[in-house]
């Protein structure tokens, strides 16, 4: 999976509601029903797999049909039995029996049913990183035995690439700049696993790289389809067939096609439960994988804290479902104390607990005029109650407007960067004061020499970029830096 120590933070669905859906997948559904039809006539063999007379009586009570009926009934038995829906009894005697957990289905939490349908998923991840058994053949023993070194394939590799994609997968859906709901073409998938981001034109070598991984994934995604993790539109048959037929297929009349069709090279979305599901797989591995709600319960620190890498709407829903919980006027109290500091992280924590105010209501007034004398806190309390119209709030004093200035773009450095709004931020404020860097190199605030050496580097007119740079100069001389 992803190593990533920053992921966006994902918004899931409420328990309840992946549960139904994990209860509802084709394949963990084919499992229970299987667990509850086992009885003492069922007969396993030494791997817990259902003999093969039973496999017409399993496909029945499943309700299949045609040629795939068997192995249908077959896989969703072995699901049954990994994620312990169905237990050994004797193994000698091949006798099997329902699982005490097969009652959690109907009776438990739906965090029990999230829990055992984990389980399967994990079987059906395994599976999917496995070749086709017709592959098998020429590896295999006379006694049955498959000798895995004859093989041009890594099991360990396999799984890496499957969980990489499922890793780029789940960023794809969860960043705000993503895909979000909409589907992914599977070639995009295969080449952010081949490409090298810093290669321009791919060589030919490379495009058969990604046509290979990108068949590899059809039928992966093909076999993850029925657990729920995702929604898949496989490849197009018609591709498949002039691939395998080649110059043959030149010999007939092909049918026309949209080759600017990218939906024919196979689509694949993440489902609500697949988000769940690769998210418990992040934290099982260790990565901090957040999601809207975990802050709703802490305190106001780790809510600014902990917003301040999410991006800008994940960090507006996360603030709601923590304003949701608390009186207004006790939250704006908990927020602004939360706000203050000298250390690095304080200007975002400012900017973040800013627009946390700006979702209260006039109710929280009586905490913004108690910080209106704050050198931290009051030119944002100005701010909010000149936004709502109140009556009789102070003028700010120069030193209180020149601080909240550079608070304000700090806060802008760490949140985005050397981005384009910042800079258009800073072309406004030294063309609005034309002696702006004559006085703000003296601004009592930590963060001042590296905005103005921030302003000196993104202002594109070089006579006010070097009056920056200078005025930096003399901040951190001031604070002996």
């Amino acid at each position: 999976m992803s190593d990533s120590s920053s992921l966006p933070p994902v918004r899931l669905h409420s328990e309840a509601e992946l549960a139904r859906d994990a209860l509802a997948t084709p394949l963990f559904s084919r499992a229970a029903r299987l667990a509850r039809w086992a009885g003492p006539d069922t007969r396993v063999g030494v791997g817990g797999e259902l003999e093969e007379e039973q496999l017409p009586g399993a496909a029945e009570a499943l309700g299949l049909a045609g040629d795939d009926a068997a192995a249908l009934a077959s896989e969703a038995w072995r699901v049954a039995v990994d994620t312990g829906l169905v237990v050994i009894v004797d193994e000698e005697e091949g006798t099997v029996a329902a699982a005490p957990d097969l009652a959690l289905l109907t009776s438990g939490s739906p965090h029990d049913v999230l829990g055992l349908w984990l389980g399967a998923l994990e079987t059906v991840l395994a599976d999917a990183s496995v070749p086709d058994l017709d592959d098998l053949g020429d590896a295999m023993d006379e006694d049955g035995t498959i000798d895995f070194s004859e093989l041009d394939w890594d099991l360990e590799a396999e799984a890496e690439f499957l969980d990489g994609v499922l890793g780029n997968l789940y960023l794809l859906t969860v960043g705000e700049e993503g895909p979000g709901d909409h589907p992914v073409p599977l070639p995009a998938l295969a080449a952010s696993m081949i490409v090298p981001d810093d290669m321009g034109e791919p060589t030919n070598d490379v495009l058969e790289q990604v046509s290979d991984a990108m068949m590899r994934l059809d039928d992966q995604f093909r076999l993850l389809e029925p657990i729920g993790l995702v929604e898949f539109r496989p490849v197009d048959e018609a591709l498949m067939a002039d691939a395998e037929d080649g110059e043959d297929a030149a010999d007939e009349p092909a049918a026309p096609v949209d080759d600017t069709d990218v939906s024919r090279y196979g689509m694949v979305r993440l489902t609500p439960l697949g988000l769940y599901g690769l998210r418990a797989r992040l934290l099982e591995a260790g990565i901090s994988a957040p999601a809207v709600g975990d802050l709703v319960d802490k305190g106001a620190d780790a809510l600014l804290d902990g917003t301040s890498t999410f991006p800008p709407m994940a960090a507006q829903a996360e603030t709601e479902q923590w304003l949701a919980r608390r009186e207004p006027l006790t939250a704006a109290r908990e927020l602004l104390a939360a706000a203050r500091g000298g250390d690095t992280g304080a200007p975002l924590r400012r900017l973040r607990c800013q627009q946390a105010l700006s979702l209260v209501g006039t109710e929280a007034e009586p905490a913004l005029r108690e910080v209106l004398d704050d050198a931290e806190l009051g030119g944002l309390a100005r701010v909010w109650l000149a936004e709502r119209g109140a009556a009789d709030v102070p003028a700010p004093p120069e030193s209180m407007v020149f601080w909240l200035t550079i608070d304000t773009v700090a806060a802008q450095l760490a949140a985005e960067g050397n981005s384009t709004e910042l800079q258009a931020l800073v072309e406004g404020l030294a063309q609005q004061h034309s002696g702006f860097f004559a006085t703000a190199w003296r601004v009592d605030h930590p963060a001042t020499p590296d905005v103005l050496e921030a302003m000196g580097r993104l202002h594109p007119d070089k006579k006010v970029a070097k009056a920056a740079r200078k005025a930096a100069f003399k901040a951190r001389s001031q604070q002996g830096g």
